[in-house]
Order: structure tokens, then C-alpha cells, then sequence
């Protein structure tokens, strides 16, 4: 199975026809065709329900396109570190975010880097620790940002400088709007959002034996789509500090959780991890950034 073939059939896959795929790749249609039909050959399965003017991928073509994405992003990026492999100015750097409003700390650290390093290309992609930290494992990425603690047999990690505050995001016209803090106590029954990581984790552990009397109505990857249904009265969200516009105009207000729950973030990489030399220098430049006495210096901005 040749990375050609499979980008081939991500092109199709993306496009949904195989004219239109043809001619994005710069190949004539029974080429690509044929190439389609070599891949379903070896693998035994069929990849494509064909109709009439589109192509719908089958369970197993699903199932390869998920395989296929990394496999060819991981195939670009080794082709990319070997190419900077004697650049110190330049390259890619490849990040796995988890949601956080300490993200900025990170982001400071990459404009700076970029000033002493204009050749700097990064990319970022986002998710929960099961996401980020597939790809991180498969070497898509470079680094992780975790909202967990880390495996340290399998990770080395930098904890962010401070950590994050949990509260409750609900409309600004609610009862509970009205109360300077949450507690557990207040939220028996009530139709809840949250992410699945966070009420396995981080609830239970800030209501103990109060967690039988919390229900979750839903539950959301990014903070953001769960806001947009508390502010239709829909429920109420858990979530950290700072992700949600809580501002006068927003119609939401956010009130922190009584006792204060707080989670720690952390930028994490495989522990025998080999970088190329502009991942290396951008990881010393963090571990500064992030130690003592500028880490007091970046808590109080």
C-alpha cells in the first residue's frame, strides 16, 4: 500500500466523485479508477457505494479514511523533519490542544519563537486527551496539551503556569445567576452539560457521594457548543474560567464551583521522543518561559 494510493483515496473520498477528484490530483479519471480499485484488491473489502453522479464511502472506507488521514500526515511530517534536519531557523512544529484559557501561555511562546525563527511553520489541531493523545502516541504530533494528569512512563511534561478554575456557565436571567459561587447541592436535578473526561474526573471529586444526585443531559467536546445550548435555557454548563464570553452583551454569566475545583494543564511529549532541532530549541524555550521566577511574572498578566 503506497502513500500515493492513499492520498488518492482521501481525494475521493473528500470530493465525493471521482471527476472532481481526477482532476484536483492532476490525473485522468481511469488512472485513478484503476488505482481505487488496486487499493480494494489488496485490502479485500469495498471501499465505495457507487451511484450514479456521487461515490459514498462504505463502514470499512470509513473506517480507512480515519487510518489513511494519519497515515499520510505522518508521512508528510517525517518528510518535513528530515528536511529540517539541518535547519535551526526553521520547520514544523505540530501541537494536540486540549480547551484551555492558559492556551495563551503556549501561543506567546510560538510568536515569540517565530521572531528568532521566521522559517517557523506550526500546525494545530484540538481535542480531549483520548484525541491528542492517539495522534501524539501515532508521532502526528509533537507535543499534547493535556487536561489530565500525565502517564509518566509514557510522557515527559511541563505543568502550564497556573491551573484552571471549574464553574457554571447558565443564562444571566437564571435563579442560580444570583448566587456568588455553586454548590453541589445546587445543581441536584438540574439538566447538566459537561465532557465526558470531566464528569468521570473532575466532577466526582468535587461533589463526592453527591455525584447520584447530578445529571448529565449531555455532554460536549468543545466548551463552546455547549454554552450556545445553556443560553437556550436548554441547561447549565460545567466548564473552565475564561472559555465563554461571559460579558454583559453574552446573556450568560459564569460563577465559580464552592469548594473551588481547579485542574492542572500540561504540555506533554513521548518520553524517547526524537525532534528535529527547531522542536528542540522550541521545547527549551518553553521550559524557560514556564519555570521560576518568569512563571510568577506570566501568572500575574
Amino acid at each position: 500500500m503506497e502513500i500515493r494510493t492513499l492520498r488518492y483515496f482521501l481525494a475521493v473520498a473528500r470530493e465525493e466523485n471521482m471527476t472532481r477528484a481526477a482532476e484536483q490530483l492532476h490525473v485522468t479519471q481511469p488512472t485513478l479508477s484503476k488505482q481505487l480499485k488496486s487499493l480494494e484488491d489488496e485490502l479485500g473489502k469495498k471501499l465505495f457505494t457507487r451511484r450514479s453522479f456521487s461515490i459514498r464511502l462504505t463502514e470499512e472506507g470509513v473506517l480507512l479514511r480515519k487510518r489513511a488521514e494519519d497515515l499520510v500526515k505522518l508521512a508528510d511530517k517525517l518528510t518535513g523533519e528530515f528536511a529540517a534536519l539541518d535547519d535551526v531557523t526553521g520547520g514544523d512544529l505540530y501541537f494536540g490542544l486540549a480547551e484551555s484559557w492558559q492556551i495563551r501561555y503556549l501561543a506567546r511562546e510560538i510568536k515569540r519563537f517565530r521572531e528568532e525563527c521566521p522559517g517557523l511553520r506550526y500546525h494545530i489541531t484540538s481535542g480531549d486527551t483520548e484525541q491528542v493523545t492517539e495522534k501524539l502516541d501515532k508521532g502526528v504530533i509533537d507535543f499534547a496539551v493535556l487536561a489530565d494528569e500525565p502517564d509518566p512512563a509514557r510522557y515527559r511534561f511541563l505543568p502550564f503556569p497556573q491551573a484552571d478554575v471549574w464553574g457554571l456557565v447558565m443564562p444571566a436571567d437564571c435563579p442560580l445567576a444570583e448566587r456568588e459561587a455553586i454548590r453541589a447541592e445546587d445543581l441536584t436535578g438540574l439538566p447538566l452539560f459537561c465532557s465526558e473526561q470531566a464528569w468521570d474526573r473532575d466532577i466526582p471529586r468535587w461533589c463526592g457521594g453527591r455525584m447520584d444526585g447530578l445529571r448529565l443531559e449531555g455532554s460536549f467536546r468543545l466548551a463552546y457548543n455547549g454554552s450556545v445550548f445553556a443560553r437556550e435555557g436548554l441547561g447549565y454548563l460545567l466548564t473552565f474560567a475564561h472559555l465563554i464570553d461571559t460579558g454583559p452583551d453574552s446573556g450568560l454569566v459564569f460563577r465559580p464551583l464552592e469548594p473551588r475545583l481547579e485542574t492542572k494543564i500540561y504540555l506533554i511529549w513521548k518520553k524517547y521522543q526524537v525532534f528535529t532541532p527547531v522542536a528542540e530549541r522550541f521545547l527549551e524555550r518553553v521550559r524557560e518561559a514556564f519555570s521560576a521566577p518568569e512563571r510568577e511574572t506570566l501568572a500575574t498578566e
